[in-house]
């Protein structure tokens, strides 16, 4: 298995890294194992500490990290730093919030005492994808680390140099090494790792396919999964929307790390009325926007991460046009095998089309149109996926009335789908299960245990309980 830091930009290997065997593995895993059983017993305020340095070296590092993204996966370095400050906003949130979300919640019973406190489960296995190399694996480290787990990190195979550079900012900020570990393996050594029974959970973000295996490989294994999966996200333009704001911002939604986001918006569902109007001006702004080098401060969307990427994508427009979809922008590849996309616009987007069905991962809009609300609705709800979703309209009661209609995990009115700390994240349908982020995210990975203590049944235990009530 390869690993190796591709700059997608240049075309250059920058840098190969041995991929550890199952013994080194399996020695990391013992460790890990070893270390859980010691940060479980550590104070809240301890962890917070640890938490708190890590977001301080995120953001004393940001340029560097940002600089490991445009190298190994194309990121612009102006997004690569937002990136990094999202996951020390994060790191700080989890810092601040971990211990009130995770104190024991008191149930009134019959009994003379009963709660349910939520303790740590042990290693947690996270599978991340390459996209968004730090705050996909940030999402998962703050919350599994402060709730008294351990991480293990299986990162994609193209941006080990971002996975690397992460352990090191735990490790900086204090965190026992173990505690927080980059595996540098390929897939084939997922499975033996689920099957360990040292590990307690898998955490994955990546593709369906991916998705279902691991599920398959964990549910064997009788292991608790949080799986965030493909999305195809439908951005709903109602005819009384403010059509200016609501055009940049489907061009800003659609070019999102070059469309490699798996909250992207990638079908724009439009009422007939103000389609071909929303069509021109969307078109406006998605050609305004500036490629070239992730380096160079002024880029504002680079090549896909793989030329393989580009590749597939080219496939997906080619055939969805023989299938009756038409081209109302065509940027694409200049040539095949490179991985430069440049942003495209597919219309009469019809149901048989890999455009109507299929996930676009990359800056291809497909443009649907809609009768009315009622119909829109349909055709977002007619997919899939179902992860994120926004609609438009200056009517914002009726915007919050269509978005309870959604089959998604998030439906944002009149703004653009995002994540952040304070708000679940995660999807339904093919879009995966579980939640990361907010109060929700910390207790998926910690055993919610009822604890129930009876009331006194002797003459000197009443005795005894009946004084600590007057004292």
């Amino acid at each position: 298995m390869a690993i190796e830091s591709f700059n997608p930009y240049t075309g250059r290997v920058e840098r190969r890294f041995r991929a550890f065997s199952w013994a080194q593995t399996e020695r990391i895993v013992g460790q890990a194992y070893r270390a859980a059983a010691e940060w479980r017993t550590t104070s809240f305020a301890h962890r917070a500490r640890l938490m708190h340095r890590a977001a301080d070296l995120l953001r004393e590092r940001q340029d560097e990290l940002a600089r490991l993204m445009a190298i190994e996966m194309g990121k612009p370095v102006v997004d690569g730093r937002a990136e990094v400050v999202k996951c020390a906003l994060t790191c700080d949130y989890y810092a601040d919030n971990a211990e009130a979300f995770l104190a024991d919640e008191e149930v009134k019973t019959e009994a003379q005492h009963s709660f349910i406190s939520h303790e740590p489960i042990g290693i947690v296995l996270a599978v991340m994808p390459w996209n968004f190399p730090f705050w996909q694996v940030v999402r998962f480290a703050a919350p599994a680390l402060m709730a008294g787990n351990v991480g293990l990190l299986k990162h994609a195979s193209n941006v080990p140099q971002c996975a690397l550079a992460l352990e090191k900012i735990f490790h900086d900020a204090g965190f026992p090494p173990a505690t927080f570990r980059t595996l540098l393996i390929g897939s084939d050594l997922v499975s033996q790792l689920i099957a360990d029974d040292r590990v307690r959970a898998v955490t994955l973000t990546g593709s369906e396919p991916a998705g279902a295996q691991v599920a398959a490989t964990a549910g064997r294994e009788i292991k608790k999964t949080v799986l965030e999966l493909g999305g195809s996200d439908a951005f709903i333009v109602l005819a009384d929307a403010d059509l200016e704001v609501a055009a940049k911002t489907a061009a800003q939604a659609r070019m999102i790390n070059a469309g490699q986001s798996c909250i992207a918006a990638k079908r724009f569902i439009v009422e007939k009325p103000i389609l071909k109007e929303f069509i021109s001006k969307m078109k406006t702004h998605l050609l305004a926007y500036r490629t070239g080098d992730p380096l160079d401060e002024a880029t504002q969307y680079g090549p896909l991460a793989r030329p393989d990427l580009a590749d597939e994508l080219t496939q997906q427009v080619e055939d969805s046009v023989k299938q009756g979809a038409k081209v109302e922008l065509y940027g694409g590849q200049s040539k095949p095998g490179t991985a430069l996309f440049r942003p495209t616009m597919l219309s009469q987007v019809k149901p048989g089309q890999r455009a109507y069905s299929e996930e676009f991962f990359g800056p291809v809009a497909i443009i649907l149109e809609a009768k009315d609300a009622d119909d829109a609705i349909r055709l977002a709800n007619d997919s899939r996926f179902g992860l994120g979703a926004s609609i438009w309209t200056q009517n914002a009661q009726r915007g919050e009335e269509l978005a309870r209609r959604v089959e998604a995990g998030a439906v944002f009115v009149n703004s653009l789908v995002k994540s952040a700390p304070e708000m679940p994240f995660g999807g339904v349908k093919k879009s995966g299960y579980g939640r990361e982020l907010s109060h929700l995210g910390i207790k998926e990975f910690v055993n919610q245990k009822s604890v129930w203590v009876a009331k006194p049944t002797t003459p000197e235990a009443k005795k005894s309980d009946s004084r600590k009530k007057v004292e």
